[in-house]
């Protein structure tokens, strides 16, 4: 299926692995013209090369931390417009004790998954309104929607992320600008990767072992955790020309793992 984006300037923000890479891969693919960022050169530039090699596609990679505004004004001044969006953020470390994050720690988790994402959205999607066709979606995760302790550093800044995409959103759909949010669950990132060796260690697993116990004790009805390339296509449609009708929606990816119908 021609998902019609061909031709399309798209940036990815916090893209050299995980989800992000793999958005970028289903863009490429789709012959959008992608710019791929992140703070780590190395792995950057290897990103890159590998997602133009598979795709055949165009790929610039820009070394930029768009959680701050030096690194946001690298951004713009390497890729001055886009067509298309897709915000990635590292996942902080998880929280065993509420009472041991300090202030320091709430900066950096609103800095990276609020203040960051929504500077380049509004920075981007002006444009996007003036051309009057632009796709924006935000990468945040479950804890967005249902609430953990481990994930205090990652849910509340994300949940005031998905508040201000929704709301924005039907601000700009009016200029067929669409802006989402994706809620993942359990996928198979380098973070997740180390649990699960970690698990197989501890209990004398394979890897195929150590991923059905893990979705066992996580209760994720589909018996295994989530692929990022299958996750990077539910980002690439959402990023399609068909998808203008889908606004300010935050979608759960997690294997049937949360319980709720909306």
């Amino acid at each position: 299926m021609d998902l019609g984006i061909s031709g399309r300037v798209a940036l990815v923000a916090g893209g050299s692995a995980g989800m992000g890479k793999a958005a970028a891969m289903a863009l490429a693919g789709e012959g959008a013209a992608v710019f791929l960022s992140a703070r780590g050169e190395a792995r950057l530039v290897a990103a890159a090369a590998e997602i133009a090699a598979a795709t055949g596609g165009s790929v610039t990679p820009v070394v930029a931390d768009h959680a701050t505004a030096a690194g946001r004004a690298a951004l713009a001044a390497a890729c001055p417009r886009a067509d298309i969006l897709v915000i990635s953020v590292s996942p902080p470390a998880a929280v065993e004790d509420f009472r041991a994050i300090g202030e320091a720690d709430w900066l950096g988790s609103v800095a990276s998954g609020l203040v960051g994402p929504v500077e380049l959205i509004r920075h981007y999607s002006e444009g996007m309104a003036e051309r009057r066709w632009g796709r924006i979606v935000s990468i945040a995760t479950v804890a967005a929607k249902y609430p953990s302790e481990m994930r205090l550093l990652s849910g509340p800044a994300r949940s005031a992320l998905v508040n201000y995409c929704a709301a924005v959103g039907r601000r700009l759909a009016r200029d067929n600008v669409a802006i989402n949010c994706l809620l993942p669950g359990m996928v198979a990132t380098d973070g997740l990767e180390r649990t699960l060796s970690a698990l197989a260690g501890k209990n004398g697993l394979d890897r195929a072992g150590a991923e059905a116990l893990f979705a066992k004790q996580m209760r994720i009805p589909a018996r295994r955790v989530g692929e990022a390339d299958e996750v990077g296509k539910v980002i690439a449609m959402l990023c399609s020309d068909f998808a203008g009708y889908v606004v300010g929606q935050s979608l759960v990816v997690d294997g049937g793992m949360t319980t709720s119908l909306f």
